[in-house]
């Protein structure tokens, strides 16, 4: 202390030494002989569980830290598992797969017994959360680790922990873009809940498959999912934990709205949209936070308010980038830079929109691809690339069988009609801006083979969204096609197809598509 090695700092009940520098700290415990160490170490934390037995909840990373550092591997084990669980209820993620991937290490070392099994069964459910929340549903490390825990499972697991491993599994996958595998581990997890009876399983398995049924395409089946967890709901279970990475009280809400808006009720979804998001606010928990605000900003680019996307997105950006959740800051800026686009920044909002495509990539994210690829051929759309848009188009439409991705095939459709008679426009534009005087007569505004190709899209966009009974995606499908016959001069079959499907809707006569449609009906 008189050579200033160490300062005295007043404290209570004892005074406290604290080294001047962590160079000196490390020098000092180098010259203790290792054995002599370990001896200190073990003495030391067994002292912090005598002193602190009341409270041994505040030590477990100063017990994880001293029984890894001594010979006594099953007590650094245990509380190297406490410590890293501890972390995820404080949001300290990566601290957590520290605690937890050292365990498992430790846990190797030791002769295998089936207690020594099913500790690592604990321990492996338990490294699954903060992975996904530092790396993302897609990360190898998340799927390694659903996996040998489900093999674990099998051996000597319990069916509340076997739904806690297919739960994350099927994240895995469906974020993946197997999205049919998805839907089977949640046709599991419904059949798990209903053996126990449980009715937070219950809650889970009917938003697991609300959450599977709603990229199928089975907008009516997914919101009766969803619906369910709504009845399953009770305000205690937030301040348990859940089986889902991210609350499940909140998500449901979340597809309630996306379904609501998919079967033509807009101003439902939106009321169900703003209760998720007065949820997610309430709740101590991040990570469902910025899934919602991710969540709030999709729906609101289903009703074409850009603004609000923006805001809602840039919010989502801010938090992820806080708390290191990469998957919510790449859709994150997907949506901003659709957002973008449509304010009258296409090349900026190209930009964001290809940022959060590459980050998606990097994280091995091949679901929900037909509904991002769409918001770049949008904007490109609005940036007149239309040879670029068609092509996005085109790769989302080979992918639809390889993933099951049908939500939005009805929009993917109706786009490459918009961006086929564009592209027609366009040429013909450029050829008669072209100084020869027979310019003008080169070729009519659309040719009738785009028209041809155009109208078949958008009828294959109707018939789609029909099957799926998703009311708003019908009905901005038949605007582009009435647009389409009021220009051919078939105005009475333009405003028959529209008018059938305008008359079906009760309610968001606010919103872009319906306020278009009513314009569009009045002109004809």
């Amino acid at each position: 202390q008189r050579k200033e090695f160490l300062y005295e700092q007043p404290a209570f009940p004892e005074v406290e030494y604290i080294f001047k520098h962590a160079l000196t700290q490390e020098v000092a415990y180098g010259t203790v002989l290792q054995e002599r160490r370990k001896v200190l170490h073990e003495q030391t934390a067994q002292a912090i569980e005598l002193l602190y037995k009341e409270k041994l909840d505040d030590c477990y990373s100063a017990l994880a830290h001293h029984y890894s550092r001594s010979n006594n591997t099953e007590k650094a084990t245990e509380y190297l598992q406490l410590a890293g669980q501890q972390a995820v209820q404080r949001s300290a993620n990566s601290e957590a797969v520290t605690h937890l991937t050292a365990a498992l290490d430790l846990l190797k070392t030791l002769p295998e017994t089936p207690e020594g099994t099913q500790q690592e069964l604990l321990l492996q459910i338990a490294l699954g959360l903060p992975l996904i929340f530092i790396k993302g549903y897609t990360a190898p490390e998340v799927g390694k680790t659903y996996t040998r825990a489900r093999a674990l499972c099998l051996q000597v697991g319990e069916p509340s922990q076997l739904f806690q491993i297919l739960r994350g599994l099927l994240a895995f996958d469906l974020n993946r873009g197997e999205m049919q595998t998805a839907h089977e581990i949640g046709k599991q997890l419904l059949n798990l809940a209903k053996d126990q009876q449980n009715p937070l399983l219950l809650l889970e398995a009917h938003y697991s498959m609300a959450l599977t049924l709603f990229p199928l395409g089975e907008m009516r089946l997914a919101y009766e999912h969803a619906e369910q967890c709504e009845f399953l709901y009770n305000p205690q279970y937030n301040s348990v934990a859940f089986y889902s990475v991210e609350n499940p009280s909140v998500s449901c809400l979340r597809f309630t709205s996306f379904a609501l808006w998919m079967l033509g009720y807009p101003d439902k979804a939106l009321k169900k949209s703003q209760q998720a998001f007065t949820l997610a606010r309430e709740l101590s928990h991040p990570f469902s936070l910025a899934w919602d605000l991710v969540g709030a900003s999709w729906l609101y680019r289903f009703r074409r308010e850009e603004n609000m996307v923006r805001t809602h997105a840039e919010e989502a950006i801010r938090l992820s980038i806080e708390q290191g959740f990469p998957f919510w800051l790449a859709i994150g800026n997907i949506h901003q830079g659709w957002a973008l686009a449509e304010q009258g920044q296409p090349q900026e909002g190209i930009t964001q929109i290809h940022q959060g495509l590459a980050a998606l990539r990097v994280l091995g994210a091949e679901g929900w691809r037909q509904y991002f690829f769409a918001a770049l051929a949008d904007a490109y759309g609005k940036g007149g690339k239309t040879e670029e848009g068609l092509a996005v188009l085109a790769e989302a439409l080979s992918a639809m069988d390889k993933t099951g991705e049908r939500f939005w095939e009805t929009e993917l459709y109706r786009l490459k009609g918009e961006l086929t008679l564009q592209r027609e426009a366009r040429g013909w534009r450029l050829e008669t801006s072209s100084p020869s005087p027979q310019a003008s007569s080169l070729k009519p505004l659309v040719s009738n083979g785009a028209e041809r190709e155009a109208e078949e899209c958008f009828l294959k966009a109707i018939e789609i969204a029909q099957k799926q009974q998703a009311k708003s995606l019908e009905l901005r499908a038949t605007v582009s096609l009435a647009r389409l016959w009021q220009q051919q001069g078939k105005r009475v079959e333009a405003r028959q197809i529209l008018g059938d499907i305008y008359s079906w809707f009760t309610e968001g006569f606010d919103t872009k598509d319906l306020q278009e449609a009513q314009a569009l009906l009045e002109s004809l």
